[in-house]
């Protein structure tokens, strides 16, 4: 998953930024409310961490434009202020959520996945393809009842054709979701990641769930005894 984060304190900032990338995020970090305004309509994010105060654009008045030019990414908004009436002026400039400093950062990640899973037709905290389960939560993977280790990466990938089931993935579409602005890539890094992925949850069963479907991408198939 790709976020972006529109945060003007440098040190939170990288924080952040460091944090959700050991989590297996692919993060863009940006510092201020014209820039990040820029991203946001660039790139398709899975969500976008949004400051409420910020240099040359406050994060109210970003999220009231990206909202009225028709985006409908998820937004978290954070802010320093605790009192009622900004908290109700974030959320009718249409952010999702949000969330007042200093926070825990297992309470942002839990936040992150409740804003994600509005957007997946699974609801619940884990995502079951066919006999293959995952937990974003825990990183965890099973499939036929037999647990899978992954590195990060390659969890990222199987957690983004998860929320895609029988969806034609384009590389281009992998790499944006996958990668950030600043990973320079190797033109195969998605059929490398992609064939890592196989050995791990294909190849050990009869079942195969991952289609190369050539000359457009790849896709994640839903079993046909669901």
């Amino acid at each position: 998953m790709r976020l972006l984060i529109i945060e003007d304190d440098y040190h939170m900032n990288q924080a952040l930024k460091k944090s959700l990338i050991e989590e297996g995020y692919a993060i863009d970090a940006v510092y201020d409310g014209i820039e990040g305004e820029a991203y946001a309509e660039s790139t398709l994010y899975d969500a976008i961490i949004l400051d409420v105060m910020l240099p040359r654009k406050d994060g109210i008045a970003v999220c009231r434009t990206l909202r009225q030019r028709g985006m409908t990414t998820p937004i978290l908004m954070l802010t320093a202020r605790d009192a009622i009436e900004d908290r109700v002026q974030g959320l009718d400039s249409g952010a999702d959520d949000y969330l007042i400093k200093p926070f825990a950062l297992y309470e942002l990640l839990a936040r992150l996945r409740a804003l994600l899973r509005r957007t997946s037709p699974q609801k619940s905290g884990v995502l079951v393809v066919g006999d293959l389960v995952i937990n974003p939560a825990t990183h965890e993977v099973m499939r036929a009842g037999e647990r899978i280790k992954l590195n990060t990466k390659e969890f990222a990938l199987l957690e983004y054709f998860m929320r895609h089931p029988n969806q034609v993935l384009k590389r281009e579409m992998i790499e944006s979701h996958i990668w950030s602005y600043d990973f320079i890539s190797a033109s195969n890094v998605v059929d490398v990641y992609v064939r890592r992925l196989r050995r791990k949850v294909d190849d050990p069963f009869t079942e195969k769930l991952l289609e190369t479907i050539y000359g457009a991408g790849y896709r994640l198939c839903v079993s046909k005894n669901t």
